[in-house]
């Protein structure tokens, strides 16, 4: 996810010319992507007009020139949300050509990226209250189940054992997702030895 970078490029693209010159030259996804800087920040109750307004230096015409209200940008950003899921489940497939070890391993990866774990907070605090964001992410959490276990039956497990050990796998990754921050921070050397433990037939 890039919606900072976005975001701000497109706000400085525009600098220098005049609120109105800027309203002119912001896109539709510049919008969602400083919501979605906004959706981080502060959680979906802080996306406001008058907040994004500020943050990319124009008025609220400009806003309006897009956009009905609030809950018609929010509903674009939760279909770019499922978009990007909708991606990243393809990719997740994709996985399945790779051994096993390095499977996880690259899952494991895209877990512990800054943002990627900054957006997926702040999106699965959204899905509390929104159901098509709530649908996208347990879509993309029984997806990952999914490739997990596969995963493990690949490594020899049976059944039994490959459910149960893609549970504590998927379930230690949510619960790392909301700790972070609170409690130390594993190093990538860690998590191989998590998965160490966990795939071991010994």
């Amino acid at each position: 996810m890039t919606a900072r970078r976005t975001a701000s490029r497109g706000a400085r693209s525009a600098g220098g010319s005049g609120s109105g010159a800027r309203s002119s030259r912001l896109s539709v996804d510049d919008w969602i992507e400083a919501a979605f800087d906004l959706l981080v920040r502060d959680g979906v109750t802080g996306v406001k007009i008058t907040r994004l307004c500020e943050d990319l230096g124009v008025t609220k015409g400009s806003f309006y020139w897009h956009f009905t209200d609030i809950d018609h940008l929010m509903t674009a950003v939760a279909d770019r949300w499922c978009a990007i899921q909708n991606e990243t489940l393809l990719a997740l497939k994709e996985t399945t050509s790779i051994p096993g070890d390095q499977r996880l391993e690259a899952m494991a990866a895209q877990l512990m990226s800054q943002r990627g774990w900054a957006v997926e907070v702040a999106v699965r605090d959204w899905a509390r209250t929104d159901a098509q964001v709530a649908d996208s992410v347990a879509r993309l959490d029984n997806q990952v189940f999914d490739v997990v276990q596969s995963t493990l039956l690949d490594l020899g497990f049976d059944a039994e054992e490959a459910r149960l050990r893609s549970g504590v796998l998927v379930y230690a990754g949510v619960g790392f997702l909301h700790a972070r921050g609170h409690l130390p921070d594993p190093t990538i050397d860690e998590v191989r030895q998590v998965f160490a433990l966990l795939t071991s037939r010994d």
